[in-house]
């Protein structure tokens, strides 16, 4: 037979194939991102009170990623994983984004769903932004999502009005809706709709961010009556501000928040589970990289609910308990079942992990800080880390700091406490190789290695833009939310062409940022040389 015949039955047969086989050229994508989950919440990890058979389903048939690191605290992790940068760099580390700030994550940044859209994806965002909300360039609409359903904003509530600070905050693509009923089914029931009537011959991502669980916690009466005589058995967290925060609770005669949360939690892997119902039905579950993590350690304190143990500490914190997250991954098509990974990896690393897997080309105007660690997975093998690993937050206490450095051995935790006329600071130095959970500090054994680490984060600490998020419990004075938040966005017409230059005029800024130090950047994404403790950006 000749050539040509032979490619036109192929193209014939190509075309006559399921819509679902031609799109799994490609991989499909599915993020779950749960919000404040405990790293001991889970029946993978030993949990056997609370009921997670969907993210017990995932670890079954994918890969636990047992040392996957988050930022302490949401926004952080939320930009680290739309950017695949150092959330440092971004001016998004120390505090989260509240509803009275106008920033977000500079337009020049390239999303993971702008690559994927670009690359011929379908997207779609079901859940919490948390990304910025002023102006429409930041809008999910704007940074590649074809299809927004969900809020602006993070404590929306689980049941109407939803609402940030009294204004509604639930939208379909910058239009308010009215969807009646338990938030976290809603936003399931919504990824399962989506997946059914996508375009079937295109491969898709979907990300999925839950309030849940979040406080302030609720959910139906019948989870809640369900969970209603669970004990609250924690272990201390071995934190000072988590652990004192249980105590004042139980001395002004509190109840537990275990039970509650416990129940939000079975309704998130509910959900969870519906969405993966769908994967099944439209028969691409093989060919869908399902990836779920938790933007932050458990929020363990009092009216958190969470539980971190054996890990140290919780949300807010740069121990263990605070970064090191409950994560699976699964991929039938190339991911072998019931595996363990113990790569170090970080919200940072996905974008450029999952576009790899995609075969989705990365472009951008700026040095991504995440890895690449697909061969490594693909392979089951371990990606050593000998560079290092940062985290920091200023949350819950405003002036109240926790930085680290780590990598594969060691591990610095820095409480540093600044007052108005001084700092102190508080040094942890553990061996993560041999002291995982942080039982033995030895800083004072290894002053060097201390030594080293502190100055690795002070340079990093001097990357942050002097503008950048700082902790917020309150509004300034005087402040008012709007009445409906998918109306508040000024609209891109609206809005000058370029980003504003502040106030020092060009000629001066170099010079200017110099002087800054340690104080911050003046200039975008500007690395400083090591000059008289400022230095002239890279």
């Amino acid at each position: 037979m000749q050539r040509a015949p032979i490619l036109l039955l192929l193209a014939l047969a190509w075309l006559a194939a399921p819509a679902g086989a031609r799109a799994a050229e490609r991989p499909n994508v599915v993020i779950f991102l749960a919000d404040d989950l405990g790293w001991a919440d889970v029946g993978f990890h030993g949990e056997e009170v609370i009921e997670t058979p969907s993210l017990d389903r995932l670890a079954a048939e994918g890969v636990q990623l047992d040392r996957f690191y988050s930022t302490p605290i949401c926004s952080p992790t939320r930009a680290a994983l739309m950017t695949g940068r150092d959330p440092m760099r971004l001016g998004v580390a120390y505090g989260v984004i509240m509803p009275w700030h106008t920033n977000g994550i500079h337009p020049d940044e390239v999303f993971l769903p702008q690559l994927f859209q670009k690359a011929g994806y379908q997207t779609a965002m079901v859940g919490k932004w948390h990304l910025g909300h002023a102006q429409e360039t930041y809008h999910p609409n704007r940074r590649g999502f074809d299809h927004f359903y969900g809020h602006l904003h993070t404590e929306v509530g689980y049941f109407p009005p939803f609402a940030s600070q009294k204004g509604r905050d639930f939208q379909r693509n910058g239009a308010p809706i009215d969807d009646q009923g338990y938030e976290t089914f809603l936003l399931g029931a919504e990824g399962a709709r989506w997946i059914r009537e996508r375009e079937k011959d295109k491969p898709f991502l979907l990300y999925m961010p839950f309030i849940a669980p979040h406080t302030p916690l609720d959910a139906p009466e019948d989870l809640k009556a369900k969970y209603a005589d669970m004990q609250d058995d924690r272990q201390p967290a071995r934190s000072r501000q988590t652990d004192q925060s249980r105590q004042i609770s139980r001395m002004m005669l509190r109840p537990s928040a275990r039970p509650v949360y416990a129940a939000v939690v079975d309704a998130m892997d509910q959900a969870i589970g519906t969405v993966l119902a769908a994967l099944d039905e439209e028969d691409v579950a093989r060919d869908t990289i399902v990836l779920f993590f938790s933007d932050n350690g458990g929020a363990a304190y009092a009216t958190g609910g969470a539980d971190n143990v054996p890990l140290r500490g919780g949300k807010g914190d740069t121990f263990e308990g605070g970064i090191r997250v409950v994560s699976v991954m699964r991929y039938p098509a190339g991911l072998a079942p019931g595996s363990v990974n113990t790569s170090v990896m970080s919200a940072m690393d996905v974008l450029p992990t999952l576009a790899a897997a995609a075969e989705v080309p990365v472009e951008g105007p700026f040095e991504l800080q995440g890895r690449n660690l697909w061969p490594a997975l693909a392979a089951g093998t371990k990606e050593p880390r000998k560079d290092l690993l940062f985290f920091a937050s200023e949350t819950p206490i405003r002036g109240h700091f926790n930085t680290t450095a780590l990598n594969d051995e060691w591990k610095l935790v820095q409480e540093i406490d600044q007052g108005l006329l001084a700092a102190d600071l508080t040094t942890h130095l553990f061996k993560l190789d041999e002291d995982p959970n942080e039982h033995h500090n030895l800083a004072a054994a290894h002053p060097e290695v201390v030594e080293e680490l502190s100055e690795a984060i002070r340079r990093w600490r001097m990357l942050y833009p002097v503008s950048g998020t700082r902790h917020e419990l309150v509004p300034p004075p005087g402040w008012r939310a709007p009445k409906d938040w998918a109306g508040f966005p000024d609209a891109v017409e609206t809005l000058q062409d370029v980003p504003a230059p502040g106030m020092p005029p060009s000629f001066a800024l170099p010079v200017l940022d110099w002087q800054h130090g340690e104080a911050g950047r003046l200039i975008y994404d500007c690395e400083p040389y090591a000059i008289l403790g400022g230095g002239l950006c890279k």
